[in-house]
Order: C-alpha cells, then sequence, then structure tokens
C-alpha cells in the first residue's frame, strides 16, 4: 500500500485555490494544503517575462519553503484590442493589485467599452515540483470579452464574470465546476497535471 501524500496548492488567491482543487480532486493518496495551512507568509516576486518563468518561479521558491511537492501556476487574459497590455501583468495592469476585484474589473470594462475587437484568450501554466524535479503544464481558451458582466464577480478571478469561452452560451463565473473545467485554462491545465499524478 502506497503511503499518502501531501502536496502544496501555491497560491494565496482563493478563486485560482478553488478552481485547481475542484480540477484536480478526486485523486486517491494525495492531500492538498494550502500555504496558510502551512504558515508560509512569503510573497514571492513575479519576475519572469513568461507565464512558464512565472509558474516555474515561484514553485521553486515555495517549494523551498514548503519541503513537499508542490503546484504553483501563473496566468492571465490576452485581448486583441489591449495587445501587449495584459498577458502575465494581468492582475498588476490598470487599477492594479491593490485594487479590490471589483475596482480592476470596472477599470477594465471601462477600457474596453469603445472596442469592437473583443477577441480574447485565457493561458495557464502550471508547474508540479518535487525533490526529483519540475513538469510543466499548459491550458488554454479562446473567447471573447462580453459587453456587460454577465456573472458574479469571484474572488481573485474577476475577468470571470466578462469572458465567454467561443461556443459556450455563459461566462466563466456563471458555470458549473464540471463545464467550467472542461472548457477552461486552468482546467484544462490541471487536467493534465492530474493524469500526470495519476500515472506517477
Amino acid at each position: 500500500m502506497n503511503p499518502r501524500k501531501t502536496v502544496l496548492i501555491a497560491t494565496s488567491n482563493p478563486g485560482k485555490h478553488k478552481e485547481i482543487l475542484s480540477a484536480l480532486l478526486p485523486l486517491e493518496g494525495i492531500d492538498f494544503v494550502t500555504l496558510n495551512d502551512l504558515g508560509i507568509k512569503v510573497d514571492v516576486a513575479e519576475t519572469g517575462q513568461s507565464y512558464a518563468e512565472n509558474a516555474l518561479i515561484k514553485a521553486r521558491e515555495y517549494f523551498a519553503h514548503s519541503r513537499i511537492p508542490t503546484i504553483a501556476e501563473d496566468s492571465g487574459m490576452e485581448v486583441s484590442a489591449l495587445k501587449g497590455e495584459l498577458g502575465v501583468q494581468t492582475r498588476y495592469w490598470g487599477a492594479g493589485a491593490e485594487a479590490t476585484d471589483e475596482e480592476w474589473l470596472a477599470h477594465f470594462m471601462n477600457r474596453m467599452q469603445h472596442e469592437q475587437d473583443r477577441d480574447a484568450r485565457f493561458v495557464c501554466h502550471a508547474v508540479y515540483i518535487d525533490k526529483d524535479g519540475h513538469q510543466s503544464f499548459e491550458g488554454e481558451c479562446l473567447g471573447a470579452v462580453t459587453r456587460d458582466i454577465e456573472g458574479p464577480v469571484l474572488p481573485g478571478i474577476p475577468l470571470s464574470a466578462v469572458f465567454k469561452p467561443i461556443g459556450a452560451g455563459l461566462v466563466y463565473s456563471s458555470m458549473g465546476e464540471e463545464e467550467k473545467n472542461k472548457l477552461s485554462h486552468r482546467g484544462k491545465a490541471m487536467k493534465s497535471l492530474r493524469d500526470f499524478l495519476l500515472g506517477s
């Protein structure tokens, strides 16, 4: 019988943590813990130029503090009309990281008010790291920014209220967990990570 494994989900963002856990469970033999569970208060600087670099920076740093297998991710939205403005800097863009979710979203929607091209994509890059090294997983979802806020503004992930995947009838935040996990950038990355954990 294999011993149980404890894995850290290294994010302080409540929305991201809920989505990651939802996409990974159930996983037999693995207990997931949070930064708070371990008393880790470190704020890692995201100095990378890509999602992959930032995810790896966070994974390595939090693994160094926790000394247990760690999952970290970096994600963002890329909007055709705002080329080069969001991406890896999504949460720091516009109203900035100190703004509330509602303030950030209001600034974003005001900026998009007169844009006709509303095509966008969400990207997630996840890293799993343990004593043997690291593995990377990526997911993306193509869609568009809605004209109005069409769903609840979820803590830590405000753009989910205004992003509708191609072919979907609902924005991210109005979807049930199962539907969202199948379509979303984070859900796709975590499915690949989950398949890896099942096979390891």
